[in-house]
């Protein structure tokens, strides 16, 4: 079956979600993005997915922390936190800047090497001293209770995800159900050494992001669904739970923050 045809599926099984989505992203340009400055709105951006893309891989920043050390660099690390935390972070903010720089390169296997490596430089030899960034790992992984498949397999499966997912970018399709589908099938694959989470994030976002869409941010506390969303792959062998996760997670951060938005326009006890 041809990629355009497995894509025009799934945005027909979605219809609802998809129409939901696309209503409330209009308003939520006008209101929200539209009315920040481009500097503005993707530095709050930067610093929300941040914080949370890190935290769901272990790293105790808030957003509050990383707000900071966005702010203050190395020069000024958050109390409590370690150093290995905040130059983690750091490389986190290398690559989110790199991103969002390169919307219009080829979806690739450089693309995708670069952003690993920018998202593991400096903390890859801590755990892997091994390992080199930005390079495929050289022996089978294992993540939680997850045992992944044979290593040289799954790295081979690699370009003909970049190549498919390109297609389908180029040929106009849904940009939620692209990243989703491309992002469980990422990390079905798990190529890398380290990062594979978060390098799997900003690529997802990086599709939202060329498309002209807000950026999807799954939360820490949505971690739990999220992990279980990617099992269902592996367990059920579909993506339709991740998919459904994407749009739900996408419609409740335009909402929770469209609504935000009216409860601080509103007059207060003392204006």
């Amino acid at each position: 079956m041809r990629i355009s045809v497995i894509f025009r599926t799934f945005a027909a099984m979605f219809e609802k979600e998809i129409s939901e989505y696309e209503s409330i992203r209009q308003d939520y340009q006008e209101k929200i993005a539209d009315r920040m400055g481009h500097e503005q709105w993707m530095e709050y951006n930067e610093i929300l997915f941040s914080a949370h893309s890190c935290a769901i891989e272990g790293n105790s920043f808030t957003v509050d922390d990383t707000r900071i050390l966005r702010e203050q660099g190395m020069a000024m690390i958050p109390v409590g936190r370690s150093l290995l935390e905040c130059t983690e972070m750091a490389d986190h903010f290398r690559a989110f800047d790199y991103m969002v720089s390169h919307l219009d390169s080829p979806f690739d296997e450089a693309l995708l090497k670069e952003i690993n490596r920018l998202v593991t430089e400096h903390t890859l030899s801590y755990r892997a001293p091994e390992a080199i960034a930005g390079e495929y790992t050289t022996e089978d992984m294992a993540a939680g209770d997850t045992v992944f498949g044979n290593h040289e397999e799954l790295i081979a499966r690699v370009p003909n995800l970049m190549e498919s997912t390109e297609r389908a970018i180029n040929e106009g399709q849904h940009p939620l159900i692209v990243a989703a589908k491309w992002h469980g099938y990422y990390e079905y694959l798990h190529p890398f050494r380290d990062g594979n989470g978060r390098t799997g994030r900003l690529l997802s976002n990086l599709i939202l992001l060329r498309a002209g869409h807000p950026l999807l941010i799954i939360k820490l506390e949505d971690r739990s669904e999220y992990i279980s969303a990617l099992k269902q792959i592996r367990t059920e062998g579909s993506d339709e739970f991740l998919i459904a996760f994407f749009l739900k997670t996408a419609i409740n951060r335009m909402k929770s923050e469209l609504a935000q938005k009216r409860k601080n326009s509103l007059p207060t006890m003392f204006f």
